[in-house]
């Protein structure tokens, strides 16, 4: 039966987290955390945001970074994407009246947009095209590193511009619970990476299960507020649609450079997943520091519908990259 359904994940390219997410929220609208319950949460909630960063400082590399500044084109392409054009268009699309965009979904459109790239969803669809995956890895290592910092800060000023913005106590709080345990796991990484790398799968659940812990957080608050009062089936449907034009643009976008800048085809590949690729591994926990906990679900909906969409997306144009790169051999 297990097989069965996992089978049929793999056929639809259905993440089976993405299944663990929805679940989440479904049990959270059912049974939120209240009183005492909801305050007990918040505080691991805290402590597994600050885990999650202290772990991906520990198993970053930043000489990875500094191997791959030579190939300083290919990355400006690639930040330039995820922190200049993708939050503009993010902003873009937040602007539309509110029958399209409710005022409460507006701020995650803003949020996804202003997100750093995946690390290993990028990679790994990069590795599956033939494309440069030592690239992909420094692209995607120095966009984590700098969304730490560049996430926020676009956040608080697009958001500043629509009459909202940012409180100083968010800030702080980013430096206690994301900048320090990132800095901290840095600087143990030299007696800790080995540990961390030689026990991968149990750091991942760690990483996954924080994240289920925010988005559960999330939408209890959220569904203190009235979340589902407030947003309507039509809601999602048009939010959906949103997130896959965005999709759309940002893969034929890093295409399009690509080919003009005359990349090879493997900085192609690369260019593509790591500018379209949003991150819900980061994302998430940033969203519980910086977000008051009655709006994180909302702020939450769009990139957990973007991630399930860049999935099924990157995994079919990894497949075709890859038969392009098979061909003259097979034909040979």
């Amino acid at each position: 039966m297990i097989g069965a359904v996992r089978g049929a994940l793999a056929r639809f390219k259905i993440d089976p987290y993405i299944l663990a997410i929805l679940a989440t929220v479904v049990f959270a609208s059912l049974v939120p955390a209240r009183g005492q319950a909801a305050e007990v949460v918040g505080i691991a909630t805290k402590i597994g945001v600050a885990l999650v960063f202290f772990l991906h400082g520990a198993k970053l590399s930043p000489q990875a970074v500094v191997a791959g500044i030579a190939h300083w084109r290919l990355h400006l392409v690639v930040l330039g994407t995820t922190f200049a054009l993708f939050p503009l268009a993010g902003l873009a699309f937040s602007t539309l009246p509110p029958w399209i965009v409710p005022a409460a979904l507006a701020p995650g459109l803003i949020y996804l947009g202003c997100l750093p790239s995946t690390i290993q969803s990028a990679v790994g669809f990069t590795a599956v095209a033939r494309g440069n995956v030592a690239a992909a890895v420094c692209g995607a290592s120095a966009s984590n590193i700098l969304g730490i910092a560049i996430t926020p800060l676009l956040v608080g000023v697009l958001l500043s511009a629509q009459g909202g913005g940012l409180s100083w106590g968010a800030f702080e709080a980013i430096l206690l619970q994301l900048l320090v345990p990132f800095i901290a796991g840095q600087l143990l990484r030299r007696w800790i990476g080995g540990f961390i790398q030689r026990h991968a799968k149990q750091a991942s659940l760690v990483d996954r299960g924080s994240i289920l812990l925010v988005v559960y957080n999330a939408f209890s608050g959220a569904v203190a507020v009235g979340i589902w009062s407030q947003v309507s089936v039509g809601d999602l449907v048009r939010l959906s649609l949103i997130c896959l034009v965005l999709l759309v643009a940002s893969v034929g976008w890093t295409v399009w450079i690509s080919r003009r800048m005359k990349f090879p085809v493997e900085d192609e590949a690369t260019i593509l997943f790591g500018g379209s690729n949003k991150s819900l591994a980061a994302g998430a926990p940033m969203a519980a520091v910086l977000f008051p906990a009655a709006t994180v679900g909302f702020v939450l909906l769009p990139i957990m519908l973007y991630h399930q969409f860049q999935l099924m997306a990157c995994a079919a144009i990894a497949g075709h990259y890859a038969k392009r790169a098979d061909g003259p051999s097979e034909a040979s």
